[in-house]
């Protein structure tokens, strides 16, 4: 069964929000509101350092819907709006919604809210406009950092694709990372829903399960 997942290289991310603000601007989420969220974790010290510059480290950790592999929303939901779609992605019927908000209150890591206006729930969709016509979803064709990689998660993370290099051709995430190990893979915390997305971090403390 195909699971759509994005996978985020840490050590290259570089904090420019061009993830967020291309999913701003293609989905039309209103101002004050995300769908992709980008949180600077530190500068923490490092382990046995001095906790003075340079003995500090610092990354990004980008945050949005996880499209979990068993999600808590869509257990939850009344109207069966909030549903798992053929291609893994969780996704939300706004004809069917009625601005409960139990998949607001289900959800482990905040990214759904209410649409004060239109009284329905809405979060990241991953693009599902774009992925559907073979595209990559916004925030990972806009990263200008090439930290952001997009495929199916039953496939392997190293098959994953990131956004075109100057040929026209996409990265493929095991000929363009920089090696990493399992223990590198991270994801956010799992309340039983197993979240798909995936974070890899080297030689930095992971604190995204906090």
């Amino acid at each position: 069964m195909t699971k759509y997942s994005i996978v985020t290289d840490l050590n290259r991310c570089v904090g420019c929000l061009a993830c967020s603000v291309a999913c701003k601007a293609l989905n039309g989420v209103e101002p004050g509101v995300f769908w992709n969220k980008t949180l600077r974790i530190g500068p923490n010290p490092t382990e046995g350092g001095s906790g003075q510059f340079p003995d500090v480290e610092m990354y990004f950790l980008t945050v949005q819907c996880q499209h979990c592999a068993n999600p808590e929303c869509v257990k939850v939901c009344p109207t069966n709006a909030s549903h798992v779609a053929a291609d893994g992605t969780i996704q939300i019927d706004k004809e069917k919604c009625i601005g409960c908000q139990f998949c607001v209150m289900a959800c482990p890591y905040g990214v759904r809210y209410l649409h004060e206006e239109e009284r329905v729930v809405e979060k990241c969709t991953l693009c599902e406009q774009r992925i559907s016509q073979g595209e990559l979803p916004a925030c990972v064709a806009q990263c200008g950092g090439m930290a952001r990689f997009f495929g199916d998660i039953e496939q392997g993370i190293e098959n994953f694709e990131g956004p075109e290099q100057a040929d026209g051709k996409r990265v493929i995430l095991k000929d363009f990372c920089k090696e990493y190990t399992d223990a590198d893979v991270h994801t956010l915390p799992d309340a039983g829903n197993d979240p798909t997305f995936r974070y890899i971090l080297r030689g930095r403390k992971w604190q995204g399960g906090e």
